[in-house]
């Protein structure tokens, strides 16, 4: 029997339940001490999807969720993610990075390093079960991508949670973003690897042949134009870099980074940076989380894909921590900035949920390790203010009794 309400309508309930839900929830909750909007709207968006929602009120989440009403949302999705990796490239700052590079490098290398190792161990064990690998993928790529995605640092999330904690300007602030731009190049470098498609070597050669000198041009082209031209032309780039990406093989978000890392910061107006980051958070990335939360799945049973995160939590905060306190003891840092700086560096949210997803679409993971992702994900974010809060006293007490 067709629908009685047009799709249209369907899709503004949709869009009504996405913005008020959460909205609510964090507002008369009072979350944002352990759980920002952000995270509210991820936690959200997995309730209101298939197996919370759709499980309980079957009828009504295929009411209003129906066919078009996804696509319709997954096409604004898709937008919304690529405008916000694309964003994250263009706000990387390598410059100040290679300045101190000794620094960067030792602790951006063994903070990515180590949860690698400790994730890629997790994921060996997972492997051995069924309903975790993913039907396309080898084993190789499976180890090293949820190695990976223990390593992950969400650079935009990790920005709003320093700006809370009154930390983003300091000169700490800017250490900790330092090491994350670098770790942050090193995923998607290493996600690229994992999720080539072999069989199109060729596509990706062309590619790469391609983008090279485009860059070169592309670049010399921006800085003749005024800024008020470089928006509309940084959006059309986005669009064909993406395109070029996923048609070659590789994923469109890749390209949207590649199309953000090139481009330089300030040719743009810092605020109106800020502006469009903070209005793609609130207008459009919603959605997104929406779109994340109806691919959850808990087919291997809930039970067990919670367990499954509570493993890969504990995994990549042992990797993270062991990694950035042998960074601290290798370059001297004074008494409780490892153990900060190391909480701050395993917050995960946007960052995690875009690679995981990346890794579902290639179908290296399945749906459950997809699950199991996003709630880790979730539970490293929402532990990173409470923890790092009272630390943070503390070391400012230890600096004015030292003083």
């Amino acid at each position: 029997m067709p629908n009685a309400i047009p799709t249209t309508e369907l899709y503004l309930i949709a869009m009504a339940i996405i913005f008020c839900v959460p909205y609510l929830i964090w507002r008369l909750g009072r979350t944002d001490y352990f759980a920002p909007l952000v995270v509210v709207q991820i936690v959200t968006g997995i309730l209101l999807g298939p197996g919370v929602l759709g499980a309980i009120f079957p009828d009504y989440y295929q009411f209003v969720f129906t066919k078009d009403v996804i696509q319709s949302l997954n096409g604004l999705a898709w937008w919304a993610v690529m405008l916000f990796v694309w964003l994250a490239g263009i706000e990387l700052d390598l410059g100040e990075a290679w300045k101190q590079r000794r620094e960067s490098a030792v602790t951006a290398g063994m903070a990515l390093g180590m949860p690698l190792v400790f994730g890629s161990l997790a994921a060996l064990a997972l492997i051995q079960f069924p309903g975790w690998i993913g039907e396309k993928a080898q084993s190789w790529q499976f180890v090293l991508g949820i190695g990976m995605a223990a390593a992950v640092t969400a650079l935009p999330i990790l920005v709003l949670l320093m700006e809370k904690m009154d930390i983003l300007r300091t000169p700490l602030g800017q250490r900790i973003l330092r090491y994350a731009s670098l770790d942050d190049i090193a995923i998607w470098a290493v996600l690229a690897v994992v999720v080539m498609d072999w069989a199109r070597l060729e596509r990706q050669a062309i590619f790469i042949a391609a983008f090279v000198p485009a860059c070169f041009l592309f670049r010399r082209f921006m800085t003749r134009l005024p800024e008020r031209d470089r928006w509309y032309i940084a959006l059309i780039w986005l669009a064909v870099v993406s395109f070029g990406a996923d048609w070659c093989g590789l994923h469109y978000m890749v390209g949207a980074f590649l199309a953000g890392v090139v481009m330089d910061h300030h040719w743009f107006d810092r605020d109106k940076l800020d502006t469009l980051r903070h209005n793609v958070l609130l207008v459009m990335m919603p959605v997104f989380f929406l779109s994340t939360g109806l691919r959850t799945s808990w087919e291997v049973g809930g039970a067990v894909v919670f367990l499954a995160a509570g493993f890969l939590l504990a995994m990549q905060i042992l990797g993270k921590q062991a990694g950035v306190h042998l960074a601290g003891r290798l370059l001297g840092w004074k008494r409780g900035e490892a153990s900060v700086i190391g909480w701050l560096l395993q917050t995960k949210a946007l960052i995690e949920i875009i690679f995981a997803t990346v890794l579902l679409d290639k179908g290296i993971i399945t749906s459950a390790t997809f699950t199991a992702l996003l709630l880790m994900a979730l539970a490293s974010t929402m532990l990173t203010v409470p923890i790092v809060t009272p630390k943070l006293q503390r070391m400012r007490e230890l600096i004015s009794r030292d003083a």
